[in-house]
C-alpha cells in the first residue's frame, strides 16, 4: 500500500519501512529464526518513540507484532507527514486481521507522568526511545515484576573513509558514496542515532576530502536547509572555537550547507558534546584502526565505512572487547534498521521460548 502510495515517494523513511515490511522481506526474517516453532510473545508492549525520528514508531511496532505481542504506541508528538500517512495505512489494514487489531493502539499525548505509568502499569515489555532523560524518565515508572526493557538510548555514530579509495573512485562510485552519505546524515539532519558526526579518514590526503566533500556538497544542494539549522551550526561552530581545543579550523563549502571541523586529535569525551546537526561534521585522521579504541564507549552505535574492510573494523571491536560500536554497515546503510538493533535481538527478547524437555 504504502509502496504504491505516490504522495509517500517524498519520503524516503516510509519507502523504507514500506519495503522492510514487504512479504519477501518478513518470510526471509522468519526463514532465518531456527526456533520459531516454540516461541509466543510476552503479552502487552508499551512503545515510547523518539520526538524527532519520524518513522521509528512504526518500525518498534512491527518488531514486537512480529514476537507475538499486543502493542500500545506512542508516536511522535510533533506532526510528522510520515507518521499520517503509515497510520492512515495501519487503521485501513486492521479491520482484515480483528485480532491484532483489538490489540493495537496508537496516540499521541503531550509528556505526561501519570498517563505514561498507567500504561507502564499494565506493560509486559517496554521499548523506550529518546535522549537519557526520556529513558530515565519512563523507567522511573512501575512495572511488573517480569516485565523486560529495551531501552534505545542517546548514541552516537561514526563514519571511517579510505582516502585512497576515495581517488581511485570512477566518478559513478564517488557519486554514490556521497548519496548514501547524504542519506545517513541530512535526511535526518543529523538527529538519527546512526546519523554519522565524526568522519575519520585513514591513507587521507587534502586531495581525498576534498575530493569526496565536494561531491557531498553538491549532492546536498537538494536538501531543505531550515534558518535555525544555520543558527544551530553557527553557534556549534562559536562554541567549539571556545571550548574544544582540537578543533583546528572550521571549513564551509556550499553556502551553509556543510561545515567541517578539522581535529587534530580526537578528544576523549567526543561522542558527549561534540554533535552536529544539519550538515555539520567533525574529521580527523586515523592513523591505526586501534586509534578508535581509547574513544570508544557505551554511547557508540554505528560506524560507516568506504574502503576499508568490514572484517577488520569488527576485529578492531572483537578484539579490544570495545563496549561500544554495535553496527558496521557501509555508507548508506546507517538507516537500514533491523530486529537486531543497538546490540538487542529484539524479537527474542520480545518473546519467551516454550521450552519442551
Amino acid at each position: 500500500m504504502l509502496l504504491h502510495d505516490p504522495v509517500c515517494r517524498a519520503y524516503p523513511d516510509v519507502m523504507s519501512f514500506a519495503f522492510w515490511c514487504r512479504k519477501g522481506n518478513l518470510q526471509r526474517l522468519q526463514g532465518d529464526c531456527t526456533d520459531k516453532g516454540s516461541r509466543l510473545g510476552r503479552g502487552l508492549a508499551f512503545h515510547v518513540a523518539p520526538s524527532n525520528v519520524p518513522v521509528n514508531f512504526a518500525f518498534s511496532f512491527a518488531f514486537s507484532l512480529l514476537a507475538g505481542n499486543g502493542n500500545i504506541v506512542r508516536a511522535p508528538s510533533k506532526p510528522f507527514p510520515q507518521v499520517e500517512r503509515i497510520c492512515n495505512a495501519i487503521k485501513e489494514i486492521l479491520p482484515h486481521h480483528p485480532e491484532v487489531e483489538k490489540r493495537t493502539a496508537f496516540m499521541r499525548y503531550p509528556v505526561n507522568q501519570e498517563i505514561t505509568k498507567a500504561f507502564c502499569a499494565e506493560a509486559d515489555a517496554r521499548l523506550i526511545w529518546g535522549g537519557d532523560e526520556t529513558v530515565q524518565a519512563v523507567r522511573g515508572c512501575p512495572v511488573k515484576p517480569k516485565c523486560v526493557d529495551i531501552v534505545f538510548a542517546d548514541r552516537y555514530s561514526l563514519c571511517v573513509l579510505d582516502g585512497n579509495s576515495i581517488l581511485q573512485a570512477d566518478e559513478k562510485t564517488l557519486q554514490k558514496l556521497a548519496e548514501g552519505f547524504y542519506n545517513d546524515t541530512y535526511l535526518m539532519d543529523q538527529n538519527a542515532c546512526s546519523s554519522p558526526h565524526l568522519v575519520l579518514w585513514t591513507t587521507g590526503t587534502e586531495t581525498a576530502r576534498e575530493r569526496f566533500w565536494e561531491a557531498v556538497a553538491e549532492y546536498a544542494a537538494r536538501y531543505d536547509l531550515q534558518g535555525m539549522t544555520v543558527v544551530d551550526k553557527f553557534t556549534q561552530m562559536c562554541q567549539d572555537a571556545v571550548d574544544c581545543p582540537e578543533v583546528q579550523k572550521v571549513l564551509r563549502q556550499g553556502g551553509n550547507l556543510l561545515y567541517r571541523a578539522e581535529l587534530s586529535s580526537l578528544p576523549e569525551n567526543i561522542g558527549a558534546g561534540l554533535r552536529g546537526r544539519g550538515g555539520y561534521f567533525y574529521e580527523a585522521d586515523l592513523n591505526t584502526l586501534e586509534g578508535l579504541c581509547p574513544i570508544v564507549n557505551e554511547k557508540y552505535q554505528t560506524l560507516t565505512y568506504f574502503g576499508v574492510e568490514a572484517e577488520k573494523l569488527q576485529e578492531m571491536v572483537m578484539k579490544n572487547c570495545l563496549r561500544g560500536i554495535d553496527r558496521i554497515v557501509p555508507v548508506g546503510k546507517a538507516m537500514d534498521i533491523g530486529i537486531v538493533w543497538d546490540g538487542y535481538d529484539i524479537i527474542g527478547i520480545l518473546s519467551r521460548i516454550i521450552q519442551t524437555a
